[in-house]
């Protein structure tokens, strides 16, 4: 189990990843999850989610829908994880579910083409309805026009994209090792988190999933008393009892994509693909794919012991892996995956596709222990390409050492849907564990239970893999990971010295490229927008004027200035910096905006604007600095790849006490002389604020 990163005192690192409103339901909120202690209840006759009432957990009838009287969600109707609240319930009337159950078992969905939704409920499980159909709703029709024109066209941008997603646009996310070292055993530790996804998707599809929720002022809002109390107010003033205590729901309409979905390649448009109905878990093993149930017939978690007991068969296959392992397949361009993939379904392997298309989530069981976490970014990155099938909307990868992590399709959502996830699995699976390392799996028959799928591969097929492969280890190959834990101090000790934590890592990054290259460059910082109906991200630019003129005081005239004079600078850094994280995050940056106006000059035929022909513009887009930062007790380290070959991909997470740094580059940039130029940079700050002069 490769060791966490450390804090100063070498206890556990602590991560990358956002805050997670709240736990299941009930709970005190934070990233924390409220739990029970007995795991015995997680099957049985009825299904088992957490309840709405301080937390635990409570049996609910097979898909209920609508549960009025177990709702949590009533004060957040931007929420769509709740019955009748927001996004879930368009049009008045009783919520049928995060797929409309008038539209069938599957949701499949294209933001430029998609089948009509002609019920009174709309389905929010297709975010583009063919909106040139009349709605009998008005309401529903003003609603799906707005999601249409707010959410169409960014689905597109990452639909329509040829690209590899691989490096391209798949992050991950590494779970921190469970705290008893014995239940980091590979079985062990995949059984409990297998169960504690189901846990979550139950409790996400029974409406009992606590919202997300910004709490400006946590010591009124995110209260047990004050839950309880907003539960009495009407739906239609619910959320003005929220916003007199600074409390903001935030949107969920991601979720429902997290399970049974996978993107679809298609020439020059990719789609998004959901079926709720199915009940099976897809295992990936040195290249071969498994199918088992984890949901019986009327909707109930599988036995965790039964669980095991096909896990553990799974382990114990022998066979080598496959001279022309499939997954190659999804690392391809996404029109050619498009052709291959046309190819496979018509030479008789439609149903096993179909089984990994509308699988809960897709589980990835390696071989091997991981060595370091530089070894750690690359296995959960991209891998060897073998035992990931990259569509799918997340995948579940366990090392033989039972290191864990998510490397998630980024089509369908952002990083705090999965990261909430992430938080309520890693809570769940070791405090509320289905197993114990003396647990003995049930006695079944897995050969029965446990489905082996067998594609049949043509030449051509098989000559497409080959060739899939050689792109993929070609492009692997040329990527570098370093990273860094600056120990000196973290946020603790810039809030009270009244700087922005976030706006010094970023200055740090502005003055580390000064350094190594001298010239200031286009950051990009990702900024969730979900205080916002469907909001995905803006961009906040934390290269400015402020940032320049400070760089170029802390690299290349240190000696001129005093360290009373440097705090100002930074001081002047902080203060803008906050300006541009409050207006992004209030949809008042201007990328989504031009955006938007360039995709609607494009969608009317209108002439491009002279402004987005300019090569101001172009260069502003070229995003050389790409970054991105989110906090989790229970995530260890993440990551993702430049998105330019000459860029360099900055994850990055500032902790109470230190500060740590996980870069990504191409042959085109030194990652390791960068990550020297960024510690630097984070010296030379520490010192100026402690009044030292700045060592050249």
């Amino acid at each position: 189990m490769v060791r966490p990163w450390a804090g100063p005192a070498g206890g556990r690192g602590r991560s990358w990843a956002g805050q997670a409103a709240g736990p299941f339901v009930g709970g005190a909120g934070g990233p924390e999850v409220a739990r029970r202690t007995d795991a015995s209840r997680t099957h049985g006759a009825d299904p088992v989610t957490w309840g709405p009432r301080g937390g635990g957990l409570v049996s609910v009838p097979s898909n209920p829908h609508p549960l009025p009287s177990r709702r949590p969600g009533r004060w957040w109707p931007a929420c769509c994880c709740a019955p009748g609240s927001g996004a879930l319930q368009l049009a008045r009337g009783p919520c049928v579910g995060p797929l409309a159950r008038a539209r069938g078992p599957a949701s499949t969905c294209s933001a430029a083409s998609c089948p009509p939704c002609t019920t009174r409920t709309a389905c929010p499980g297709c975010l583009f309805l063919n909106l040139k159909t009349p709605l009998r709703d008005t309401s529903v029709h003003r609603s799906l026009s707005w999601m249409m024109a707010s959410s169409g066209p960014w689905f597109d941008m990452y639909l329509c994209a040829r690209d590899s997603i691989v490096l391209n646009f798949n992050p991950f996310m590494a779970f921190n090792p469970d705290p008893k070292s014995e239940y980091n055993d590979q079985l062990t530790r995949a059984t409990n988190m297998t169960v504690s996804a189901i846990r979550f998707l139950k409790t996400l599809r029974a409406g009992l999933l606590e919202p997300e929720v910004f709490h400006l002022n946590p010591a009124k809002s995110d209260t047990d008393t004050f839950k309880r109390l907003i539960r009495f107010v009407p739906s239609s003033l619910s959320w003005y009892g929220a916003y007199l205590v600074n409390a903001y729901p935030l949107d969920m309409s991601q979720y429902f994509r997290l399970f049974n979905s996978t993107r679809l390649p298609k020439p020059i448009q990719d789609e998004l693909f959901t079926n709720e109905k199915a009940r099976h878990l897809l295992v990936l093993r040195k290249g071969h794919f498994y199918v088992f149930d984890v949901l019986d017939q009327d909707g109930n978690i599988v036995g965790a012991s039964e669980i095991q007991a096909h896990l553990k068969y799974i382990l114990s296959d022998s066979s080598p892996a496959p001279e022309f392992p499939l997954a190659y397949l999804t690392t391809e361009n996404r029109d050619v995956w498009a052709e291959l993939r046309r190819k496979l379904a018509s030479g008789g392997n439609e149903e096993a596709l179909r089984k990994v298309d509308s699988a809960v989530f897709c589980l990835c069981l390696d071989d091997f222990p991981i060595k370091d976490l530089i070894h750690l970014s690359h296995n959960m990155l991209h891998g060897d390409g073998t035992n990931r099938w990259f569509d799918k909307s997340f995948n579940l990868i366990i090392a033989k050492d039972g290191t864990a992590a998510i490397n998630f399709e980024h089509a369908w959502g952002d990083g705090v849907a999965v990261l909430r996830f992430l938080n309520e699995v890693f809570k769940d699976s070791t405090q509320a564990p289905a197993v114990t390392p003396q647990s003995q799996p049930a006695r079944t028959d897995s050969s029965v239970a446990v489905q082996k799928l067998n594609f049949k591969l043509n030449d051509a097929l098989k000559t497409g893999i080959s060739t899939a492969k050689e792109k993929f280890d070609a492009t692997v190959k040329t990527l570098t990971v370093d990273l860094i834990q600056f120990q000196r101090g973290g946020k603790e000790f810039l809030k009270k010295q009244k700087l922005s934590p976030d706006s010094v890592a970023q200055l740090a990054f502005q003055m580390a490229f000064l350094r190594q290259y001298g010239q200031t460059v286009a950051t990009y910082e990702s900024c969730s927008t979900a205080a916002f109906k469907h909001g995905r991200t803006e961009t906040i630019r934390p290269a400015s004027i402020f940032t320049k003129r400070c760089s170029q005081a802390f690299v290349r005239e240190p000696s001129k200035y005093s360290a009373g004079e440097l705090q100002q600078m930074m001081t002047k850094c902080s203060t803008y910096h906050g300006q541009l994280t409050k207006e992004a995050a209030m949809g008042q940056g201007f990328d989504r905006h031009l955006f938007a106006l360039r995709y609607l000059a494009a969608a009317k035929g209108i002439a491009l604007p002279e402004l987005y022909l300019d090569p101001a513009y172009g260069q502003i887009n070229h995003n050389i600095l790409s970054t991105s930062t989110l906090n989790s007790p229970a995530v260890n380290i993440g990551g993702f790849a430049p998105v330019v070959p000459d860029g360099f991909g900055i994850g990055y997470a500032i902790h109470d006490n230190w500060i740590g740094c996980n870069v990504s580059s191409y042959p085109g940039r030194n990652v390791r002389e960068f990550l020297q130029c960024v510690e630097k940079a984070l010296e030379d700050i520490f010192d100026a604020i402690e009044g030292k002069c700045i060592k050249t």
